[in-house]
């Protein structure tokens, strides 16, 4: 990093799952997103001193597809060799929980049908950032804390880094700005930005890296001219097996 750069320095922190579900999983050629570089993209009026990406390890289930951890371990491998970049892993749970139907059908007491079902949750991740963000903030590290969300379960601890810590936040969005939290806008950010398409495209890790381990590659199902098959061979061909690193 440049001794010279003037810039304000900025943090960012980014809500993984929120902005899988939000913007990459319409799009999976851009999947393979360098963080550093849509930083650089979207925040160009600062110096990003550090990136802090929240996510969950996912599991294969039954019914689903069976290669997506595979691939999601891939994508944080590659991550791991980006240097202002630091991974928070948080898990899913699957747990057996009984639940009304939908649309809603009534028994011949008149009550709502149940039925017994596997519920998926993520568990910590929101906690993980928030906590980061707090404590980020107290330290004084940057001089605006970005949070790239649209989960308004973020709003109390941007609010108070905002009226307590007396920090500037800053909000980066994964979805347009007509759909973007009225909470998480009501928070009062110094701005409020989003994350393209076009963004994503402009910020694509190389389709091979190398680490401690070995190579890196791209998923095939993320290739940037198509969705990719729908069995593809391994994500990894390094010299050891994939360690235990994640994201969708």
């Amino acid at each position: 990093m440049d001794d010279a750069d003037t810039r304000p320095t900025a943090s960012l922190y980014v809500d993984g799952f929120n902005l899988y579900r939000r913007l990459l999983e319409g799009h999976p050629q851009h999947k393979w997103l360098d963080l550093e570089a849509l930083a650089e993209r979207v925040l160009p009026d600062y110096r990003v001193t550090s990136i802090s990406y929240f996510t969950a390890i996912i599991k294969a289930l039954p019914g689903k597809d069976l290669r997506s951890p595979q691939r999601q371990q891939a994508y944080l491998r590659a991550l791991d060799t980006l240097p202002r970049t630091k991974i928070y892993r948080g898990k899913f749970r699957i747990d057996p929980r009984v639940m009304p139907l939908h649309p809603t059908v009534l028994d011949a007491d008149g009550a709502p049908k149940r039925v017994k079902v596997k519920k998926t949750e993520e568990k910590g991740s929101d906690v993980a950032l928030a906590s980061r963000l707090l404590i980020d903030a107290m330290k004084g590290i940057a001089d605006i804390y970005v949070v790239c969300t649209n989960d308004s379960d973020l709003v109390m601890p941007m609010r108070l880094v905002k009226e307590e810590l007396h920090r500037q936040v800053g909000l980066l969005s994964p979805v347009e700005p007509k759909r973007a939290s009225n909470e998480l806008k009501q928070t009062g950010p110094a701005w409020h930005r989003q994350i393209t398409p076009t963004d994503l495209a402009a910020c694509q890790l190389p389709d091979e890296l190398d680490d401690a381990r070995g190579t890196i590659h791209r998923p095939a199902k993320w290739a940037t001219n198509s969705e990719g098959p729908t069995v593809v061979g391994p994500s990894n061909q390094g010299p050891k097996p994939p360690g235990g690193v994640a994201t969708p």
